[in-house]
């Protein structure tokens, strides 16, 4: 038997914890003195309350412990339990490391706010070209929504392409199309330059199409990932707004370099353009 606070030292828990536990019937001592009041736990209540902390510590309240607990869930079906809040707890990180990267994407842009001249961006006519591509929606154009997609669309796009024995003919390329009605969702189309002559686009899933020449486009080299390219396309903005020019769609990505680093990158924004 230990007095209390040896159980708590043994248990990683505080004496007032195990006193709070005791009161709501989560964990009571094996044994109390009638006379000192003095409690007394066994050295085989640490499983119980190596459950509770585990518990206590993954989200679920006291109570839903106390339930889990006094139905006897054999280790099992605990350790599912636990497995399965674990994995609920990492999404929930990745999601919240996602969100403070955009985070900080954007403090970077709010802090080099006018630091990339507008003598960055080229007024230019983009030839017609012939690409296989893929294409997927997107939920929204938001870098949280477009990203989960956009990367294993090149990646299956790249796979059908090597099935079928086709070379890659020049840098890739990304699109985006407005869906009508599709509550702000986005058509994203990937795209390889490919040949004159394809075969074998039916049978491996994959379209071979000309992209129109666009007769002008106002254009910015990004260094870097995607993740910081915001003030590239508010340059390309303010180029757009104070030169007499209106946009008419969303700029085309020409991956120039694609390393395996995304901080080496270099992209070249395409964005159509007409004089007003």
């Amino acid at each position: 038997m230990f007095n209390i606070g040896d159980f708590a030292k043994h248990g990683r828990v505080s004496v007032r914890m195990l006193r709070h536990y005791d009161a709501i019937g989560l964990l009571h001592p094996a044994r109390v003195d009638p006379v000192s009041g003095y409690r007394s736990y066994e050295a085989a209540q640490l499983a119980r309350l190596n459950r509770v902390i585990a518990l206590k510590d993954l989200g679920f309240t006291l109570q839903q412990v106390r339930a889990v607990l006094d139905e006897r869930v054999d280790a099992a079906e605990l350790r599912g339990m636990l497995r399965l809040r674990q994995a609920e707890l990492a999404a929930a990180m990745a999601a919240d490391a996602q969100r403070l990267a955009r985070v900080e994407a954007r403090l970077r842009t709010i802090e080099s706010e006018g630091t990339m001249p507008a003598q960055d961006v080229v007024v230019k006519r983009v030839p017609s070209v012939r690409v296989a591509e893929l294409s997927a929606v997107a939920a929204g154009y938001e870098p949280e929504d477009i990203g989960p997609v956009i990367g294993p669309l090149f990646q299956e796009l790249c796979r059908r392409l090597a099935e079928a024995g086709v070379a890659e003919a020049g840098p890739s390329v990304a699109r985006y199309e407005d869906i009508p009605e599709g509550d702000g969702a986005v058509l994203i189309r990937v795209a390889v330059p490919v040949g004159a002559t394809v075969s074998g686009a039916a049978e491996h899933g994959f379209e071979v199409v000309d992209l129109p020449e666009i007769p002008e486009a106002a254009t910015i080299v990004h260094r870097g990932s995607m993740d910081d390219a915001l003030g590239a396309f508010q340059t390309l903005a303010r180029f757009i707004d104070e030169n007499g020019y209106r946009s008419t769609g969303y700029a085309r990505e020409l991956y120039l370099e694609c390393p395996d680093a995304p901080a080496d990158w270099v992209t070249e924004f395409q964005e159509p353009v007409v004089r007003l």
